[in-house]
């Protein structure tokens, strides 16, 4: 590598080039992922993931971890279908080799069932997705409260497996895995070059962000083998999501709801719903409850700050605020947050050169 400098040619040889510490603050699938991403992308990184808790304790362990995406009101639509296209090309490609199994990813195929037709009948997404198309009368006859409905293939992933996979997958790349908990991020300086911050809903205390809240979303996990199909209602209130060695059923969106316990009622509810969508699932057995609280944004907030603190500087990336849609984006941020640390490394290697003349 070259840089030019009025005061003649400096030239670095890639192989002389420092090695970049970076910090990834928190161990689920946002963390994960970006450390992944990171260590596979820049080799002149030293990446380590900082967290309190990782799998099977964390929010994405909770998640179906299907690729349906989500709405954020303030994040443009075009940033959205990039991400989502990045994830799904990521995970189909997984989904294709010999490393599926390990990974837990799977194509599913499905219904997501309209009470009435929306105006948009064709989603940002539909052309994404694997074999999008408007479903016909005949199918929706199984769904005698629902008027309209889209049949299509997309990708799921067995949180768990996937989680463990990503881990794996960073060790393998010579990342290392720090179990403590951060409550301040000026902790890592001196430590780290770059910091990333992917403390999901940690991050209202961790960087002050109120624009953040948790919604809560309780599920049930039930062996139902013969259940082959996902059926969602439109608004997201109640799903099927059949796995590799569960079905999901859900569920609740309780905004601003921090319990962690489970609710007898609910978890009654939502079996009641999905049987109403499948009533075979009056046969589901080995139920388990798990709760989640989801890290809600109106836009996902990927972007960089460098932090102040009297004449030190903390350069920081974020990637967090996913919500309920985190699986279906997680590749696509973590290429962004990838991207911010290469530009923030390249402002270092400029500096240190500058400095040497």
């Amino acid at each position: 590598m070259e840089q030019r400098h009025n005061k003649g040619l400096v030239s670095v040889p890639l192989g002389l080039m420092p090695m970049r510490r970076v910090a990834v603050i928190g161990g689920g699938l946002v963390g994960f992922s970006t450390a992944v991403c990171i260590s596979k992308s820049l080799p002149r990184c030293s990446v380590t993931v900082i967290a309190d808790k990782f799998t099977p304790n964390t929010t994405g362990d909770v998640a179906a971890g299907m690729l349906i995406p989500h709405r954020y009101p303030d994040t443009p639509i075009e940033q959205q279908k990039r991400w989502f296209q990045e994830t799904f090309s990521y995970l189909l490609t997984i989904c294709n080799s010999a490393e599926a199994a390990d990974a837990g990813i799977h194509l599913l195929s499905g219904w997501q069932i309209h009470q009435t037709a929306p105006e948009e009948k064709f989603p940002f997404w539909a052309d994404i997705v694997l074999g999008f198309r408007i479903m016909s009368m005949a199918e929706l006859e199984k769904f005698p409260e629902h008027q309209f409905g889209q049949a299509f293939t997309t990708l799921k992933c067995d949180s768990q497996r996937y989680l463990r996979w990503l881990e794996s997958r960073l060790r393998e790349n010579g990342g290392q895995i720090e179990d403590r908990k951060i409550t301040d991020v000026w902790e890592l300086h001196g430590h780290y070059d770059v910091i990333v911050n992917c403390s999901g809903l940690g991050a209202r205390a961790l960087v002050g962000d109120s624009k953040l809240y948790p919604v809560r979303g309780q599920v049930l996990k039930v062996q139902a083998p013969w259940v082959t199909h996902f059926i969602r209602v439109s608004d997201g209130s109640t799903y099927i999501y059949p796995g590799m060695s569960s079905v999901t059923l859900g569920g609740t969106r309780q905004k601003d709801d921090w319990r962690l316990s489970t609710d007898a009622t609910a978890s009654q509810d939502i079996l009641n719903r999905c049987c109403a969508l499948e009533p075979s699932l009056k046969k589901a057995y080995a139920i388990t409850e798990h709760v989640g609280l989801r890290p809600t944004r109106s836009a996902i907030r990927v972007e960089k700050e460098v932090l102040l603190q009297g004449s030190y500087q903390l350069p920081v990336i974020h990637n967090y605020g996913h919500g309920g849609g985190g699986f279906s984006v997680h590749w696509g941020t973590a290429r962004e947050a990838t991207h911010l640390v290469e530009e923030l490394i390249a402002s270092l290697r400029g500096s240190s050169a500058k400095a040497k003349l």
